[in-house]
């Protein structure tokens, strides 16, 4: 029950946030404020995107069931991981996927340019709003969550996924494009906020090389989109959009 500004008390629809631990091979590397739903794909995503793996087969297993609230990864035997250079605190908030980076250094996490030179057309670019708000169900319920989806090239909705965390949605998503051997080359990002640094180094990992937002940029983001020749697209509102870098990846 909520109640509005008059003091009447009515029915309300409230966003679920519980933790989740991520457990690689028995040791603890991450827990993470989330929504539950699509949590092995989340794990991916956060594996991916922190550069324990490059691909879905070297994931072995990942057990949802024996713990609540666990994602126990078990990598294939081939794959060694230094678990000291994983530099993700214990704890990162809904709010901040970043909290727990240590160093400067970490939060940099040097990866090369895109070598991708795919172009994306206008329309699709101006059609993925619509797509995305479409398949945004809990938030339509609730106001209180953040969506990421991947889109082709050619404007196809590949997924979607909601999160009270941003940076889990878009883990979502990659983790679901890692899952299904999707060819991120050909494809682009588009989140319901802002974008970020942190959403730009994560769509560097899956080899993203275009991302989309329907909120602002931050300065840090579209520095980084012009060092890793991504391109950066905020504001996109149909019909207008802003680019911020890699112009030369939208068809004028």
């Amino acid at each position: 029950m909520a109640s509005d500004a008059t003091g009447a008390e009515a029915p309300d629809q409230v966003v679920v946030e519980e933790p989740l631990q991520i457990v690689v091979d028995g040791r603890a590397v991450a827990v993470t404020m989330r929504t539950p739903g699509h949590d092995d794909e989340l794990a991916l995503g956060f594996l991916l995107t922190e550069g324990v793996i490059s691909s879905a087969a070297q994931v072995r297993k990942i057990d949802l069931e024996s713990k609540q609230n666990h994602a126990l990864v078990f990598l294939a035997d081939e794959v060694e991981v230094d678990f000291s250079q994983l530099t993700r605190h214990v704890f990162s908030a809904s709010s901040c996927g970043l909290c727990g980076k240590a160093t400067i250094d970490a939060v940099a996490n040097k990866l090369p340019p895109l070598e991708s030179a795919t172009v994306f057309s206008r329309d699709s670019l101006l059609a993925a709003p619509a797509l995305l708000e479409t398949c945004q169900s809990v938030f339509a319920r609730t106001g209180g969550l953040h969506a990421a989806g991947i889109f082709g090239a050619d404007g196809t909705t590949h997924v979607v996924r909601e999160d009270i965390g941003r940076h889990n949605a878009v883990d979502k998503v990659l983790g679901y494009g890692l899952q299904r051997d999707l060819d991120l080359s050909q494809c682009f990002l588009l989140v319901s906020g802002r974008v970020s640094f942190e959403i730009m180094q994560k769509a560097l990992a899956g080899g993203v090389p275009l991302v989309a937002a329907i909120s602002a940029p931050s300065s840090l983001a579209v520095e980084f989109a012009a060092q890793s020749n991504q391109a950066l697209v905020a504001f996109l509102r149909p019909p207008k959009f802003k680019v911020y870098a890699g112009r030369e990846r939208i068809e004028r």
